[in-house]
């Protein structure tokens, strides 16, 4: 139970502010007390001076009017100390102290003493503010005024209960709080992980709550979302690479399979057909062979243990041997296909991974062209940097796909493998470089292979 999020979060919650609050009280007792004494000291030190001075009046007569000094100073207390024993301050009926309770000398003339516990003959403790009672130039003891310390704490004992009253429902509503917010908190978080162990089995369609306002939650859930929705992308480039990768290899094998089957049964005796049928075997093994090599080049390249070369490349030869690799597939297919050299330049490079890249680039410009449309190559070299553009008057890509087409496995129409285009771009920049994609829909595209010149 105490191992949940629900059940901890309200209790920690609770506890910060159940300490807060004790040192928050502790605190203001603390300063009440001190304020208390103050102001305590302050009225007593007041009240002193004015009764010294009525009592200054009144020396001469025969009794000092106890009633008008009990009136000056309300409900505290008035106390005599004689200066020794024996000494009479005048008749009346006012307490007094033994003289050892003060040091009435140290008072001195007009000076102020103040005693934070003035025991009575009753025993009962006071705070009291001293001042010396002198008649012409002798002193004869010390006038007191004191307040009981019972009436301080009294009103400590007051603001203690209220601050309890206080306290005691400060914790119920933060108590109320704290679980209102750890049910708020729980709830989206118990979402994720049944969301989450959908995914674990399988299930990436999952459905979250809407993720509302931008609290560090909202974004888990929307990440959570994104997630699991590119994990459904994956699994599906996953599916559509194995039925691809499977027709891919199952073309090529069948026709192998029956041309060896037709020599091995003796169904081709013509010399002449022999050899075309052997042909047709090295060219679907080469096929083959390509499949292979593109899996592979991209798993290294996945692991980054993916190796470049270092030589002199005559970028306009071989430029010409890639445009030349499908100049018969233009014919067949009537495209007009051309090439423009603006430049002569040589840079040092993996020469046959920049081979590869055109002729993958120009291998997708003929995918999508249609017959009779157009196909150009461009090599240009300018601003320090050597580029070979493959334009096509195919259907154009769209915006929301320009990303996508240079995943691996991801294919527009489900065809193919997937791997030309993202094989492209990863050796570009494992050469340094990168491909820059412009294209319209209905306008065709132009992929440009950019290489920096030295």
């Amino acid at each position: 139970m105490f191992g949940s999020l629900r059940v901890r979060l309200p209790a920690l919650f609770l506890l910060g502010v159940v300490l807060a609050g004790i040192l928050a009280s502790a605190i203001s007792i603390r300063f009440f007390q001190s304020y208390t004494r103050s102001r305590a000291i302050s009225e007593l030190r007041s009240e002193s001076v004015g009764i010294t001075q009525l009592y200054a009046k009144s020396a001469g007569a025969s009794e000092v009017p106890v009633t008008s000094l009990q009136a000056a100073i309300g409900g505290d207390h008035i106390f005599l100390v004689p200066i020794a024993p024996g000494v009479e301050l005048f008749t009346g009926n006012l307490p007094t102290l033994p003289p050892r309770t003060l040091d009435v000398k140290a008072l001195g003339a007009g000076g102020t003493m103040t005693v934070d516990d003035l025991v009575d003959r009753g025993g009962k403790h006071y705070l009291a503010v001293a001042r010396p009672i002198s008649l012409s130039t002798q002193l004869l003891g010390a006038l007191v005024v004191a307040k009981p310390k019972s009436q301080l704490r009294s009103r400590l004992f007051v603001l203690v209960w209220q601050l309890v009253i206080a306290f005691g429902i400060g914790v119920i509503v933060v108590g109320m709080l704290g679980v209102y917010l750890a049910r708020r908190l729980t709830r989206p978080l118990g979402a994720l992980a049944a969301a989450a162990d959908e995914v674990a089995g399988g299930d990436y369609a999952v459905e979250l709550p809407p993720a509302r306002g931008s609290d560090e939650i909202s974004t888990l859930s929307r990440r959570f979302g994104d997630m699991a929705a590119k994990l459904a992308e994956s699994e599906q480039l996953s599916r559509n690479f194995l039925m691809s990768v499977s027709h891919e290899l199952r073309t090529p094998l069948t026709a192998i399979r029956g041309h060896v089957s037709a020599l091995r049964e003796g169904v081709i005796d013509d010399p002449e057909l022999s050899a075309a049928s052997l042909a047709v075997i090295e060219v679907e093994a080469m096929r083959l062979e390509r499949l292979v090599g593109d899996v592979l080049d991209l798993a290294k390249l996945d692991a980054h243990r993916f190796t470049v070369l270092q030589e002199e490349v005559d970028m306009e030869q071989l430029t010409e041997t890639a445009f030349t690799a499908f100049g018969e597939e233009a014919r067949r297919r009537a495209i007009d296909y051309r090439s423009e050299i603006r430049a002569h330049p040589v840079i040092v490079t993996d020469g046959d991974r920049v081979l590869q890249i055109i002729s993958n680039l120009l291998s997708n410009a003929f995918r999508w062209t249609p017959e009779g449309g157009r196909i150009w190559v461009e090599l240009a070299a300018e601003n320090g940097n050597v580029s070979v553009a493959v334009n096509d008057t195919g259907p154009g890509i769209r915006p929301d796909e320009r990303d996508r087409i240079f995943r691996p496995f991801w294919s527009r129409d489900g065809g193919g493998t997937g791997l030309g285009l993202a094989i492209a771009r990863e050796l570009a920049l494992a050469l340094g470089g990168r491909i820059d994609l412009q294209s319209e829909p209905g306008l065709g595209s132009r992929f440009e292979l950019v290489l920096p010149a030295s």
